[in-house]
């Protein structure tokens, strides 16, 4: 359970626990505990750390239930070696949970993250109640075994990322998106105490590696869907060009519990530039 006061992305403190299979890992866990008793659990975007997570969105998140957030191995502030397939992301989220004796949980995937969470569904479908898929595409998609256009693949793979970067991969190229853009960056460098580690060209390579597996064209993969039998928000913005649109509303169409949320002139960020809006609807969505 989180300490009373931990309430904030900007001042909750590191903290580790050690899991089976030999990983130290770096989390934050915040929030206030709602009837449910239940954390979210939120899982990343590539080349991501702890720090990645907007505070806006994720205070306002916490301000209804308890959030946990989380390097998994080999990134930012855990130990161990990154993984280079879904699979092994998914177990090793799994490997922290256990860790931490968090038996039932809700889950939050943002791109990559969301390619995990399908994965954990799958894996441990007694465990997760209800899924938040942002951003994120379905095993076998469409567009994602590797990024084409000149700007996005330039700004994904750039070894030395920055906000230019964000800017282009996030948000859509109109001027009131751009805008929220800058103030997203803004607000990532809201906290300056105990800041994770940056991620290294090892996690970016071992992340494409998965993100590329994953994206290899397979209709028939869109079948392992009708598995995971929770209710899903599955929510993007209306033109993202990083993980394509098209490949939320295949999960909507192939999730049979899924509730689907498009957001206007928004890119793959859609979820930072409408922090507060995306969180009143996922604490909707997740209920007490």
């Amino acid at each position: 359970m989180a300490a009373e006061n931990d309430k904030s992305q900007i001042t909750a403190p590191n903290l580790h626990v050690e899991a089976a299979d030999g990983v130290t890992y770096r989390y934050r866990r915040f929030g206030i505990a709602n009837e449910s008793d239940l954390p979210l659990v939120c899982l990343v975007h590539y080349r991501a750390n702890l720090d990645n997570w907007d505070p806006a969105l994720v205070d306002a998140l916490a301000a209804e239930r308890e959030v946990i957030l989380v390097d998994l191995a080999g990134v930012g502030g855990s130990t161990g070696t990154t993984p280079n397939t879904v699979e092994e992301m998914a177990h090793s989220a799994i490997a922290f949970l256990d860790a931490l004796k968090v038996t039932r949980y809700d889950l939050l995937g943002f791109s990559l993250g969301g390619f995990v969470a399908q994965e954990m569904a799958l894996f441990r479908p007694w465990q997760v109640r209800r899924l938040v898929l942002a951003g994120t595409a379905p095993r076998g998609g469409r567009d994602i075994h590797v990024y084409t256009a000149g700007a996005i693949r330039d700004a994904a793979l750039a070894d030395a990322p920055g906000a230019a970067n964000l800017l282009v991969l996030f948000f859509e190229k109109s001027l009131t998106s751009q805008a929220r853009g800058v103030e997203f960056v803004k607000r990532l460098g809201l906290r300056t105490a105990e800041r994770d580690a940056p991620t290294d060209l090892a996690v970016r390579n071992a992340q494409l590696t998965a993100i590329s597996a994953w994206g290899v064209h397979d209709d028939s993969q869109l079948q392992r869907l009708r598995s995971i039998r929770q209710p899903v928000l599955v929510a993007n913005g209306d033109n993202d060009e990083m993980v394509p649109t098209e490949n939320t509303h295949l999960l909507a169409e192939h999730l049979p519990n899924a509730t689907l949320s498009i957001y206007p002139d928004a890119g793959h960020g859609f979820l930072f530039q409408y922090p507060a809006e995306f969180a009143a609807e996922v604490n909707a969505f997740l209920g007490h």
